[in-house]
């Protein structure tokens, strides 16, 4: 779960206002939802209160770019975590893998800069994503996409486009596996 700001707080509220302006909500309906809101911590707690108007539901912000680097080390996300638009990925000598099974996603599309030498790169995707891993420099290496598809399909969640350089190593993208209760 993903702890709100008084920025976000505010953010929410300022929803809630329009939609009273819009005859959405009673003003009693807005008190109520507004002082909510404002007691919320995470993002989970604020969902009640914009779940039945436009706009979707109340998320982190996602920043527009990222980098992630590692030498001689491993380098893992997984879980909840928030996503960038463009994520750069900079690896020496080491492995990366990024599980975006439980990550916050804001974006429809996802671009993925790869600078990866010597060391494995494992992208696990969440269900219903597409890959397009066409752009992508192998040098002493390869990749494998296994079981996802590689164009966007009508009505795909979301779309990751991989790009740049993968040498001395693999790079293996992928759904999320599963064997009873085990996940990985």
């Amino acid at each position: 779960m993903f702890r709100m700001s008084d920025a976000d707080r505010e953010t929410v509220a300022e929803r809630l206002r329009k939609a009273v302006g819009e005859g959405r909500l009673t003003l009693d309906e807005f008190e109520q939802r507004v002082s909510g809101v404002l007691a919320a911590r995470t993002f989970a707690e604020v969902e009640p209160f914009v779940a039945d108007l436009p706009g979707g539901p109340a998320s982190p912000p996602a920043p527009e770019r990222g980098e992630l680097r590692t030498t001689a080390a491993s380098l893992k996300r997984h879980g909840r975590w928030v996503v960038p638009r463009h994520l750069r990925v900079t690896s020496r000598a080491g492995s990366v893998k990024l599980d975006f099974t439980e990550a916050h996603i804001a974006h429809d599309s996802v671009e993925i800069d790869l600078d990866v030498f010597a060391g494995s790169t494992t992208l696990v995707l969440p269900p219903g994503a597409s890959v397009d891993v066409d752009s992508v420099e192998l040098i002493a290496g390869s990749a494998h996409v296994r079981g996802v598809p590689t164009t966007p399909i009508g009505g795909s969640e979301r779309h990751f486009v991989v790009r740049g350089k993968q040498a001395a190593g693999g790079l293996v993208v992928r759904y999320q596996r599963h064997f009873w209760r085990w996940r990985w």
